[in-house]
C-alpha cells in the first residue's frame, strides 16, 4: 500500500474509506476514533458566523435512505473490527442523524460499548427555526472490541490531568461523561477548513484517555486530519488517516508541517496526490 504522505509517523491514505480499510492488515490499531459522515445535507439551513448558511456538506454527506445509510455503517464497523487488536477499542463522534445507527452497527457487530460521551459546545450556533431545541453537543461512543480483554484507559490522567476552559470537569475529581470543550478555535483553521471539524482539544483528551506511549491510531475518515494533529502533538503515537477528498489531504499535510517544521525536501511522499 503507498502513502499520498508518509512522516514522522503521520501517514494519509487518499481514497475510498471503506475500500482502503479492507486493505489494512488485521490487528494492525490500538484505537480507532471515526468521524463517519451524518448524512444531515438535506437543503436544512444552520448558523456560520452569525449569518444562515446552508448545512449542504458534500455528495459524501447526503442521505441515501435509512436501509443503505445503516448498511454503510455497519460495513465500515465490521471493518473497524477486524483492524483493532483485541485488546483494542474505537470511538465513533456524530449526531442524532448518525449516531444511533451507529451504536446498533458496533453492538449488531460484537463490539462492547464502554461510555458514550456528552460533548458540550458552549460556543454552539442558536437555531433559526425557533421549532426545536438548539443543538448544543455531539454525541461520541466509546467501545472495546473484545468484552474480556482489558482495554487501556488512562484514570489518573483524566481525574488529575489540566483540563482547561471545561466548566464541566472539577479539580481532582472523576472525569465524568459530559465534556465542555468549543469548537475549533481560529488558529486551528488558519489553512483552510473542514465542514465537521473538531477541536483539538477533544482529540487531545481521548487520545491521551484511550491510548498508550506507543499506540497506533487509525481515522477512517480523517477530513483536516486533527485526530493525527492531536497526536502528533501528544507525541510517541502513530497515525494513519484515510481521505478521499484531495483538498483535506493537501490541508492535512500544512497541518502537520507546521508542526513537525518539516522542509519539503525531507518529506516521503510515496505518490502524487490523486486529481
Amino acid at each position: 500500500m503507498e502513502f499520498a504522505y508518509d512522516v514522522e509517523g503521520f501517514r494519509l491514505l487518499q481514497g475510498d474509506a471503506l475500500k482502503l480499510m479492507r486493505e489494512l492488515p488485521p490487528e494492525s490499531f490500538d484505537m480507532i476514533f471515526a468521524d463517519p459522515p451524518y448524512f444531515l445535507s438535506n437543503g436544512g439551513f444552520t448558523v456560520h458566523a452569525g449569518k444562515r448558511a446552508s448545512v449542504h456538506k458534500g455528495k459524501w454527506d447526503k442521505s441515501r435512505g435509512v436501509a443503505e445509510d445503516m448498511s454503510f455503517h455497519q460495513a465500515w464497523v465490521e471493518e473497524a473490527y477486524r483492524l483493532l487488536k483485541p485488546a483494542g477499542t474505537i470511538w465513533i463522534s456524530g449526531t442524532y442523524h448518525s449516531i444511533y445507527q451507529c451504536g446498533y452497527a458496533l453492538q449488531s457487530t460484537g463490539f462492547h460499548i464502554l461510555n458514550d460521551i456528552a460533548w458540550f459546545k458552549p460556543n454552539a450556533s442558536p437555531n433559526l427555526s425557533c421549532r426545536m431545541f438548539t443543538a448544543s453537543h455531539e454525541t461520541l461512543i466509546w467501545a472495546r472490541k473484545d468484552k474480556r480483554a482489558r482495554h487501556y484507559f488512562d484514570y489518573k490522567a483524566m481525574k488529575n490531568g489540566e483540563w482547561p476552559g471545561d466548566m464541566m470537569k472539577k479539580p481532582d475529581l472523576q472525569m465524568r461523561s459530559v465534556w465542555a470543550i468549543g469548537t475549533p478555535k481560529p488558529s486551528e483553521k488558519i489553512h483552510g477548513k473542514h465542514p465537521t471539524q473538531k477541536p483539538v482539544e477533544l482529540l487531545r483528551r481521548v487520545i491521551l484517555a484511550s491510548t498508550p506511549p506507543g499506540a497506533s491510531i487509525l481515522d477512517p475518515f480523517a477530513g483536516s486530519s486533527t485526530t493525527g494533529i492531536a497526536a502528533t502533538l501528544i507525541g510517541d503515537r502513530q497515525f494513519t488517516g484515510i481521505e478521499r477528498d484531495k483538498k483535506f489531504i493537501e490541508l492535512s499535510i500544512k497541518r502537520h508541517r507546521d508542526i513537525v517544521g518539516a522542509r519539503e525536501s525531507t518529506w516521503s511522499v510515496a505518490i502524487p496526490i490523486a486529481a
